[in-house]
């Protein structure tokens, strides 16, 4: 669990400082992940055919996409040397089925199981640059941790990177299906994509039964003395699932105001499960409870605490429904009943 820990602590950060940074810089990200989007929409139209049985879409090659950072990337064929740097985007290699192109991942990378069996080239924030050139990939992905400079890096070394930087499920559904398009793999990329609609709108239709009035307060710890806010998916699950995200006041990734939460008095409490506070050696669950004046509140008083694996709910891939059907459901036991 410290790697675990270790890996929330490390997109936090590089989050926090990217939500420091607001104002021309981060605007200027919002249009590039924007522009990414939009260009999912655009190759599904004019960069795909039926194959010769006229049912599998297929990728016209040269391919040319542009990824979070608005630069232009052009494909002439299917890449066959994959390295991920990023747990998420690994998830999304191994969902479209493309095991046998991954030649590398991150550190942190252990889903599925298959992935603990792939070369290593480092962290999510900085990988290592010569592991990654032994992998000789012919596309190298970035998360949402790889800051700029690092980006830079990579690329000044001759290396097709691809970077990505979802904000919302709109985001983390149009990675899916634009790593698809540049992987030839596109129709599973569509299945993937169908199926997690399916599991947001049976969240969706359900939240949407319940009164204003009955609408709950939610706090969030996803990391020891950390929550999040508006502007970032994390935020967005709690609001689909039909609550009301305390922090939601806020933008970005936080430090707890333990006041604030006190006096804002959520009904539920969220938490990274397994998670232990390197500090006080409590587990997360225990700090969360035991903090001075935190049994005043609501959630505790009632018991609505529920610990969320913390690789489902911090990772924008494949899986981040599962993480909305889990919040769902212990915030409206009653509404989404297992």
């Amino acid at each position: 669990m410290k790697k675990l820990l270790v890996l929330l602590l490390t997109v936090l950060v590089a989050l926090t400082i990217s939500a420091c940074g607001a104002g021309n810089d981060e605007t200027k990200k919002d249009s590039s992940a924007q522009k990414a989007s939009s260009e999912v929409e655009n190759n599904e139209n004019s960069d795909t055919e039926p194959n010769e049985e006229g049912t599998d879409k297929v990728t016209v090659y040269p391919l040319t996409v542009k990824d979070a950072t608005g630069l232009e990337l052009t494909f002439e064929k299917a890449p066959e040397r994959i390295v991920s740097t990023s747990p998420s985007e690994t998830e999304i290699l191994f969902a479209l089925g493309l095991d046998d192109k991954i030649y590398g991942v991150s550190d942190f990378d252990d889903y599925p199981k298959e992935a603990l069996t792939k070369s290593k080239v480092g962290g999510v924030s900085k990988p290592n640059e010569e592991a990654i050139i032994a992998a000789d990939p012919d596309l190298v992905i970035g998360g949402i941790s790889m800051k700029d400079d690092i980006v830079e890096k990579f690329r000044g070394l001759g290396l097709t990177l691809y970077k990505t930087e979802p904000k919302k499920l709109d985001d983390i559904l149009n990675n899916i299906l634009q790593i698809g398009i540049i992987t030839n793999t596109q129709e599973k990329a569509e299945e993937l994509v169908a199926q997690m609609k399916k599991d947001i709108d049976a969240v969706t239709e359900a939240a949407a039964t319940l009164k204003d009035e009955e609408k709950k307060k939610v706090y969030i710890e996803f990391s020891p003395g950390w929550t999040v806010g508006k502007g970032e998916f994390m935020d967005e699950l709690i609001t689909l699932a039909g609550g009301i995200n305390i922090a939601s006041d806020m933008e970005g990734w936080n430090a707890i105001n333990e006041e604030k939460v006190i006096q804002d008095n959520p009904d539920v409490i969220l938490y990274t499960a397994e998670v232990v506070d390197d500090k006080s050696g409590k587990p997360l669950a225990e700090l969360i409870t035991s903090r001075n004046g935190w049994e005043k509140i609501s959630a505790i008083q009632d018991g609505n605490l529920t610990g969320i694996e913390g690789n489902i709910m911090s990772r924008p891939g494949p899986r981040i429904t599962d993480a909305l059907t889990q919040m769902a459901e212990a915030i409206y036991p009653e509404l989404f009943k297992k």
